[in-house]
Order: structure tokens, then sequence, then C-alpha cells
């Protein structure tokens, strides 16, 4: 069985903007590992979120399916028992772990077919949809303990504690799992299932907030790389984005993070830099661990049977347009990294792949490159025959969301109020973006010349026809996909 049936390593950050990494046009940072990846690796020019918030985006990558069909619209709501993810659909045969954060209810359960589990998010036991589950603890509090570190109380989110904790690279969420991952690798060949292919999913928390780490002052924030949008306020742009960069340029900062002592003076160019070196600092970190992993994988002899996929939950403002965090439609936010490595299709050289494609396309590329069944419910599209090259990527459009709910203060009530207002988003395969929204300020971008998004060019009249035509593409996505979001008449 094994020796017909590649393992699959799945390796998923949260919050990693695609310029982070030289595979995307970023010369100063230090990722040697992904930059390693990326040189044997299929480099997916533009691969987009479903929608830009953790539960939603992470529930469409594990299941193949949009957040109108999952249902899960918001953070913090659970996967329906009747939605099958990777875990339920891969061929049977293949033995399943997931490691780390897993945000769709139950996050120290093993469930969804995967065999092996182990978690990190302790604070998620509040929310367990059965009350014996509460008191199944995190392994990530006893990894914590060994070092004399008392884990946060339950109620505490990691954000909000671990920009205080002072952690060494090795304590934070990101080693633990590094030592994981790579024990499991190694360990494998020697255990009762060895004879099984195994699909291992990694999910690390960072580089997500808080932007502060263990390799603070590893980038000079004088020295690092901005775009023409940093920090410049999205004037023709929608309400919800002109509150948010207002509220963060005027000294506001992620309220989850500054209660855990995440605090930065976002009234200035040097304290936006500052945190934006940080953050840039915690993708090094991540970058680390999976060079550990990688190193594992070719210790365990399986390198040459193994499938890699590398990509992230969304991405990261980053002080552009003024704004941090995620939840907008803008590229820094929606648009990822993607990395896979398939050895037979690869001979270890770099292919740099056109055009877009949605993170609704992974389970069938999976289910694809493993002979599994791949269901036709799914929204996704199998990506095989594009790295085969007997198919491309010119005429794909991409879809993308906003839910207009929403799951914890964002800093003011304005902000509040209009974040739930629901968006609507295609990227067409030529590279122009239309965002529609019943209670918004609408947005188009071309993308060819503008690929800041600084013009809006939705109230240009001689626009109008290359709307209309778009958000017919959307209505047609939308009847695909059962969803019934009001569009506003263009």
């Amino acid at each position: 069985m094994k020796k017909n049936k590649p393992n699959i390593l799945f390796i998923l950050t949260d919050q990693q903007r695609r310029d982070s990494m030289k595979a995307y046009g970023n010369n100063w940072i230090n990722t040697p590992n992904l930059d390693s990846l990326s040189e044997k690796s299929f480099v997916f020019e533009n691969t987009y979120v479903t929608q830009p918030v953790c539960t939603p985006a992470r529930a469409s990558i594990m299941t193949g399916l949009y957040p109108q069909k999952t249902g899960l619209h918001r953070n913090n709501i659970p996967l329906d028992k009747n939605i099958d993810t990777i875990g339920d659909l891969i061929n049977e045969n293949y033995y399943n772990a997931h490691m780390g954060k897993w945000h769709l209810g139950d996050d120290m359960i093993a469930q969804r077919g995967f065999d092996k589990w182990i978690g990190v998010e302790d604070f998620q036991r509040i929310r367990s949809t059965k009350k014996e589950y509460r008191y199944v603890e995190s392994p990530y509090n006893n990894w914590l303990k060994s070092f004399g570190i008392n884990p946060p109380e339950i109620e505490k989110t990691y954000e909000a504690w671990v920009g205080n904790a002072n952690l060494t690279e090795e304590q934070t969420q990101a080693g633990f799992l590094g030592h994981k991952a790579s024990k499991f690798i190694t360990e494998f060949p020697k255990s009762t299932h060895k004879e099984k292919p195994w699909m291992l999913f990694v999910n690390f928390f960072e580089p997500h907030p808080p932007y502060t780490g263990p390799f603070n002052g590893l980038y000079d924030p004088d020295k690092i790389e901005v775009g023409p949008s940093f920090r410049k306020r999205p004037d023709n742009g929608s309400l919800i984005n002109k509150l948010r960069s207002d509220f963060y340029m005027s000294g506001g900062v992620n309220p989850l993070g500054a209660e855990g002592g995440d605090i930065h003076d976002t009234t200035t160019e040097e304290g936006f830099r500052k945190l934006r070196a940080q953050y840039f600092a915690n993708v090094t970190l991540v970058d680390n661990q999976i060079g550990k992993i990688l190193n594992a994988l070719e210790e365990s002899g399986e390198s040459d049977n193994t499938i890699i996929i590398f990509t992230s939950e969304h991405g990261e403002m980053g002080g552009d347009h003024g704004m941090l965090e995620k939840r907008s439609l803008y590229e820094e936010s929606s648009n990822v990294p993607l990395l896979i490595h398939v050895p037979e299709l690869n001979n270890n050289k770099k292919t740099n792949i056109k055009g877009s494609i949605s993170q609704v396309d992974l389970v069938p590329t999976i289910l694809d490159l493993t002979s599994s069944e791949i269901p036709k419910t799914l929204h996704g599209n199998s990506l095989v025959p594009v790295l085969k090259g007997d198919a491309n990527l010119k005429n794909n459009d991409v879809f993308i969301q906003w839910n207009g709910m929403n799951d914890r203060n964002l800093g003011s009530p304005e902000i509040n109020r209009m974040i739930a207002v629901p968006w609507r988003g295609v990227i067409t395969g030529n590279r122009w973006k239309l965002n529609l929204s019943p209670g918004d300020q609408c947005e188009l971008y071309d993308l060819n010349t503008d690929p800041y998004e600084m013009n809006n060019l939705f109230n240009f009249s001689g626009q109008k026809d290359r709307i209309r035509d778009m958000a017919a593409r959307i209505r047609v996505w939308q009847d695909f996909t059962e969803d019934d979001m009001v569009l506003p008449t263009v």
C-alpha cells in the first residue's frame, strides 16, 4: 500500500502575509527553510482565502467548501458534525495526524478522521460541545510546565497571555509543534502503523499577533521594506476600512493583544515600523520550526515519497492602508502564500504558477494526489491538471467574502457596526477585483496597474460595464454555492 501512496505533510501558518518570503519578492527576510522548499515546489502566484478570518478560512481549507456551506461565518463556531473534512475524505488506509490550532470546535478531542491529535488552544475548552470535553487539558500546557512556566488560565487566550510571558523560541507554540511534528515523522517508520502512508497537518499559531516574540530586535525597523500604501488612509475606499485605519493610526491597538501587554505606538511611523519588524520576526520563528520538520522528513527516508503543502490561513495588514490584523478584502489580508511540492512532478525544480486559485481547491487536490474519491459536492477543483501542465489558470475567477458577523470588539462602536455589513468579491483571470457590499462604498481595483489597491475605480462612469459583468460572475457563483447574500444594484 505505502509504496503506491504518498505521504502528505500539510503545514499551515496563521496570519502570514504573501510577501513574507523570497519566493514572493521579499529580499530581506530570513526564511531559509521556506526558501529552500520553494526552490523545489510549485509556487502559486495568487492564492486567496475564502474569508479573511480564522474559523471560516480554516473550515474551507479543511473541507473544500465556502463558508455559506460550512455555516461558519465567524470565529468560535463548531463545524457541523455532518460536514466531512479531509481527514474523513482521504483514502481510509491513511494514518492521519492533526497537530496545533483547530479552531473548529472541541479543540482537544481527536475527531474528523484523524487518528492522532495534539491540541494547543487550551482556552477553547470552555466552548466544548460536551461537558466531559472541558476537562481534557492541552498537551502544550504540559510543555510549558516542563520549563517551570504556569500556563494561562483557561479563560485567557494565548494571544492575550503570550505578550507578557517572555517565552524562548523552544517554549512557544511554534517550538512545541516543531518538536512534536518532527518526532511523529522520525518515529513513524518504527510504529505499528509503519506500513501505512501518513497525512500530517501541522497548524502553527504564529505569526499571528501579538506583534512580539523571542526574536524581537532581529530586524531593524528602519531598514525593512514597506510599500506605497504603508500608513496611507484609504480615502476613496470603504467606510469600514477608513474607520479601521483611523483607529489604528490614532493609537488604537488590538484589545486582545493589549490585554497581554502587546501595546505599540501606532501614531508614528517609527512605532508602526517596529510592530511590523517584530511581526516578520515571528515569520522567521516559524521558519526555524519548519526547518526542523523538513530535516526530520529527510532523516526518516520518506522525503521522496512525501507531498508537502505550505500555506496560511489568511494574511496581515501590517500597517498597509494604516490597518492591522485581517478582516479585510485587501490583498495583504486575503492573498496568501502557497507552495506545493510533489516529488514525482517537481523533479526538485521550482515552477511558478501564474493566475489565481482559492483555498477551497486544496482538499480536492489532496484527494486527487492520493487517488482518493473526490465528492461532487465540493466547491473546489483539483489543481493536479495545472501541476501536470495540462491546464492553466488564465481564466480562473476567484471569490472572497466577508459575512458581516464578528466575534469580538474591534476597537470602537463605529467599527463594530460597520464590520457587521457583508461583502462579496471576485478577482478575475485578468486581475481586476470587485468588492460589493449592500451597506458600504463598493470597490473596484485594477490589480495590474494598482497592485496596492490605492485607486478605487468603482464610481468611474467608464467602468460601469466592467462592474456589471463582474457582478454577474459573483451572482453565478452564488447560485453554484447556494449563497443568499443580496448584492447591491450596479
